[in-house]
C-alpha cells in the first residue's frame, strides 16, 4: 500500500478518534484505493456510513473496526490543517494509537493517518500528507467526485424544504436536489457530487446509499400486561419493571464481546450485512464451521424471516419469522464446511443482519430484559429461571425457550430441552440446570428474566 511509516496493531473492537476540537472526517476506501460513493463520507453532515461501523459524533469518530465491511480495505482520517495530536481510545480506555501531527506548510487539508487490513486485523500509521487545495484536492485524490463551483454555492444557504429533510448527499443549486440544511454548516458538505451514487447492497463491493432514520413514531409501542391473578409473583422474588421496547430502526448496534471462558463455537471476526426488502446474503470466508450467532434488526412495522439455505439453495431453517414490530432477535445455527454460509432475508423495510461467535450473545445473570427472540448463555450454577412475559397488546403472543447443554460439545443438540411452550402473557418459573447452557428464547414481545441460583 506505500506506507510511509512504521504501522503497528490495533485491536479490532470500536476505536473513538479524535485530534482535540479538530474536526476530523473518515473516507473509507476499496482495494483500489477509492471510495465506492458519497456514503463513504463521513463526517458532521453525514454522521453514519450505511454500515453502521463508522460515526462522527462531537468532532470525533467512533470506528468499529469488528464490522467493516469485507471489501473496505483502508479507512483514512482526514481535516483541515492543524497540529496537535491524533488519538485513539479503545473501550476499556485504553489509548491504542497516539501520533503527533505538524502542520506541514502552505497546507489547508491533510490526511492524518490511516487504518487498513492487514494478515485479518487492523493497523494504523501515520501519514500528515498536506494538501495546499484544500479538502477539494483531498477528497479527489481518493475518487470523491466534486463540484468545480462548490465553494461558490456553499455560500449561498438554501432553505429547508416545506415537506422534510432529505439525506444530505448533495450540493446546493443541483438539479432536483435541496438539501435539508444550509451546506455551509460542514465544509466537507460542498463536497458530496450528486453524480456519484453509492453502489446499492448486492452489487460488487457496494454498500445502500445512506438514507435519514429518524424514530418511527406510527406503530403503538406495546405496554406491558399486568400478571394473571391467578398466579401472583411470590414475594421473594422482585416485580420485573417493564421491558424495553425499541422505537426506532436499532441496525445491531449492541457492542461485540465476548462471554470470558465460553468455550462452544469458533472464534472469528464478526459479518455484518444490510439492504432493504428481500434479499440472499452470503456470508464471508471469515466465518468458519460450526454453530455461530445470528443477529437480525427490521424496521419499523411488517412481516421479517430470515432462513438459512441449504445446498441446493432452498430454505433450509428459520431463524426468525415475525410480524413484531421493530424487531431485534437473535439465533443460532451451524455454518456448513463444505459451502459458505448463506441467508434469505424476506423483509418490508430495512434490515441488518450480524454474524458472530456464540460467545457474543448475552449472558444470563442476575435480571435481564429484551424484546423478542434471543440466544442466552448461562454459565452459573443450577438455578430457577423467573420469566415474565408481557404478551403482545391484545393478550396473545407465544413464548418458548429450548436449551442446550453444550459442555464438551461442538455442536447443536439435535433435540435440544424444551423448557418451556405458552401462549398470551405469564409469570412462571423454570428450573435449568447447571451451565454452560446456550438457550434459545423466543417471545413475541417484551420479556424479563431473573435468574436466582440453588445453594
Amino acid at each position: 500500500m506505500g506506507h510511509r511509516t512504521e504501522s503497528s496493531w490495533v485491536p479490532s473492537v470500536t476505536l473513538l478518534v479524535g485530534i482535540g476540537d479538530t474536526d476530523i472526517a473518515a473516507l473509507l476506501l476499496g482495494a483500489d484505493g477509492r471510495v465506492r460513493g458519497d456514503a463513504d463520507m463521513v463526517f458532521e453532515g453525514q454522521p453514519v456510513h450505511p454500515s453502521g461501523a463508522v460515526k462522527h459524533t462531537k468532532k470525533a469518530l467512533s470506528l468499529a473496526l469488528h464490522e467493516v465491511e469485507p471489501e473496505v480495505e483502508r479507512i483514512v482520517i482526514a481535516g483541515a490543517a492543524t497540529s496537535g495530536s491524533l488519538a485513539a481510545m479503545a473501550p476499556d480506555r485504553a489509548v491504542v494509537v497516539a501520533w503527533l501531527i505538524a502542520r506541514p506548510d502552505d497546507a489547508e487539508a491533510v490526511v492524518y493517518g490511516e487504518f487498513f487490513r492487514e494478515s485479518g486485523g487492523w493497523k494504523f500509521t501515520g501519514i500528515g500528507k498536506g494538501y495546499a487545495s484544500g479538502l477539494a484536492e483531498l477528497v479527489t485524490a481518493y475518487g470523491v467526485e466534486v463540484e468545480a463551483e462548490a465553494e461558490k454555492e456553499v455560500e449561498q444557504p438554501v432553505a429547508a424544504p416545506a415537506d422534510g429533510p432529505v439525506p444530505l448527499t448533495g450540493v446546493a443549486k443541483a438539479p432536483g436536489r435541496t438539501p435539508s440544511r444550509p451546506l455551509a454548516q460542514s465544509p466537507w458538505q460542498a463536497l458530496v457530487a450528486p453524480s456519484a451514487p453509492a453502489r446499492k447492497a448486492g452489487e460488487a463491493g457496494g454498500t445502500p446509499a445512506p438514507t435519514a432514520s429518524p424514530a418511527v413514531t406510527t406503530a403503538p409501542a406495546p405496554t406491558a400486561s399486568p400478571a394473571p391473578t391467578a398466579a401472583p409473583v411470590p414475594t421473594p422474588w422482585p416485580a420485573p419493571a417493564p421491558s424495553p421496547v425499541p422505537t426506532a430502526y436499532p441496525p445491531v448496534e449492541r457492542a461485540y464481546e465476548l462471554v470470558e471462558g465460553w468455550e462452544f463455537g469458533p472464534v472469528f471476526e464478526p459479518f455484518t450485512a444490510s439492504g432493504k426488502g428481500g434479499e440472499a446474503v452470503t456470508v464471508d470466508g471469515r466465518v468458519p464451521p460450526g454453530p455461530v450467532l445470528v443477529e437480525a434488526a427490521h424496521e419499523g412495522e411488517g412481516y421479517v424471516g430470515v432462513f438459512s439455505l441449504n445446498k441446493f439453495n432452498k430454505d433450509d431453517d428459520h431463524l426468525f419469522s415475525t410480524t413484531l414490530p421493530h424487531f431485534t432477535g437473535s439465533s443460532v445455527i451451524r455454518a456448513p464446511g463444505d459451502r459458505p454460509l448463506r441467508l434469505r432475508v424476506e423483509a418490508r423495510n430495512r434490515w441488518a443482519l450480524r454474524v458472530s461467535p456464540v460467545a457474543a450473545a448475552r449472558r444470563l445473570t442476575g435480571t435481564l430484559r429484551g424484546y423478542g427472540p434471543e440466544a442466552l448463555l448461562f454459565t452459573g450454577g443450577a438455578a430457577d429461571l423467573r420469566v415474565h412475559f408481557e404478551g403482545k397488546e391484545d393478550g396473545s403472543g407465544y413464548v418458548g425457550m429450548w436449551c442446550h447443554e453444550v459442555a464438551g460439545r461442538t455442536t447443536l443438540l439435535t433435540h435440544p430441552a424444551l423448557m418451556m411452550n405458552a401462549t398470551g402473557p405469564l409469570v412462571h418459573t423454570v428450573p435449568i440446570p447447571p451451565g454452560p447452557l446456550l438457550l434459545l428464547f423466543s417471545a413475541d414481545g417484551p420479556w424479563t428474566l431473573t435468574v436466582r441460583e440453588i445453594g
